[in-house]
């Protein structure tokens, strides 16, 4: 096997070592570990200070919502105005938020709604921030590598979701809360950092400037794209419950609120291992989009079934793998389904699918934890993975070719 058709690990280091992805990919990987700091720092406070569930839900729930509400403007944006240009202006501002956050934390005054508050003003960052860091991915790799990038990408996120909650947990336990929102904030310059050294190639751009509804109009004009973004919003939906009901699965498994940096942890090694096994490999089939939505719906539903807690990680590991697999095939034929100019919206729209939809997910979570039990919470939200799985396996046919093989660099992700 020559290096250029090399998959797996050895494609994965070829891509994350060039010179024109490596510095970003670095960054990005460094600013996401960071943000868990600041997920698992804001769910454990309020948690501690309410015993409520639902907040949980609610804290989710503010974190996404703007970008649900600010999409449409971030994608005009992100194809409007230079990218990397608005990836550093979305990470000073939220240096910002995060340092005050911390402050008023060691003051020993930050209160549950101030909390909300601050994770409403971090979503606004990351609504403008993550369709521009999207959309630049394609750009810093040759189109036949645009797979093992998204792949990488999406990696870029669960190493961050592998290693982050689980040293999170370590400095929560060891320093404190405030601690851990300090951590969050010196994380984002990594990725302002990484976006200046990056070397993206010239983008196309418009002739007239992209309007809102343009974005609107790329669906219309290929439901395809619609399709996938349903897929992609079905996979946030069912790994929503290892996120936001994290400390409430610890205490259900008799383990302290600060496991659940080991529960997030773990489902993102297994999504780390898919996008290694991932990397150099062509888009795949319809078949395989069934097989891994069927994984993610079937590892996190036992997860929450499980009666033991090294089973139930064992399960959520496999849940992680689906996740990535699936949310990496998807999001390839998004990117390779579009224009260069139009990337920026339609990876705004796919901001909407996964991120927007984590509030009502959340909330719905919240509420079902505090009716029926976190276990029944995490098998419903699964459900919807097994049903596209079946659906994919049935009807599902792929109208994008396979990519090629791919040649040198590859990409990043955002806070999620």
């Amino acid at each position: 096997m020559t290096e250029r058709n090399a998959t797996g690990p050895r494609a994965a280091a070829r891509l994350i070592g060039s010179r024109s992805f490596g510095p970003y990919f670095i960054g990005n990987a460094l600013s996401a570990s960071g943000g868990w700091f600041h997920n698992l720092a804001a769910a454990l406070l309020i948690y501690r200070l309410t015993h409520s569930e639902f907040l949980l839900g609610v804290l989710t729930f503010a974190n996404f919502v703007p970008t649900l509400l600010l999409a449409p403007w971030a994608g005009t944006a992100a194809d409007r105005f230079d990218r990397r240009r608005l990836i550093v202006a979305s990470q000073l501002v939220a240096i910002a938020i995060s340092a005050s956050l911390a402050a008023v934390a060691w003051s020993g005054h930050a209160s549950a709604a101030l909390v909300i508050g601050a994770s409403l003003a971090l979503g606004v960052t990351t609504a403008f921030g993550a369709p521009a860091a999207q959309a630049l991915v394609p750009s810093l790799v040759p189109e036949a590598d645009v797979p093992s990038a998204v792949a990488l990408n999406s990696m870029t996120y669960n190493i961050a979701r592998a290693a982050g909650p689980t040293l999170a947990a370590v400095t929560v336990a060891t320093v404190g809360i405030p601690a851990a929102f300090a951590v969050n904030a010196v994380s984002y310059l990594a990725l302002a950092l990484g976006a200046v050294a990056a070397r993206p190639r010239p983008s196309e751009r418009p002739d007239t400037p992209p309007r809102v509804r343009d974005g609107l109009q790329l669906l219309r004009r290929d439901p395809e794209l619609l399709a996938l973004l349903v897929i992609v919003a079905v996979v946030g939906f069912a790994s929503d419950p290892i996120n936001t009901l994290a400390p409430a699965f610890a205490r259900e498994f008799d383990h302290p609120d600060t496991h659940a940096g080991y529960i997030i942890g773990v489902f993102g090694a297994g999504a780390v291992t898919a996008a290694l096994v991932l990397a150099g490999r062509t888009v795949g089939s319809a078949r395989r989009l069934a097989a891994t939505l069927t994984l993610l719906g079937v590892g996190v539903s036992l997860f929450a079934l499980s009666p033991t807690w090294t089973l139930g990680l064992a399960l959520l590991f496999m849940g992680g793998f689906g996740y990535l697999a699936s949310n990496a095939a998807a999001t390839t034929r998004l990117q390779l389904g579009v224009a260069e100019y139009e990337r920026g919206r339609i990876m705004a729209l796919w901001t909407v699918a996964f991120l927007g939809v984590r509030p009502f997910a959340s909330l719905v979570d919240g509420a079902l934890a505090a009716a029926f039990g976190v276990r029944v919470a995490g098998v419903a939200l699964a459900l919807p993975a097994l049903a596209a799985g079946a659906f994919v396996g049935l009807y599902g046919r792929s109208r994008t070719p396979e990519v090629p093989e791919p040649s040198p660099e590859t990409s990043g992700a955002m806070k999620g």
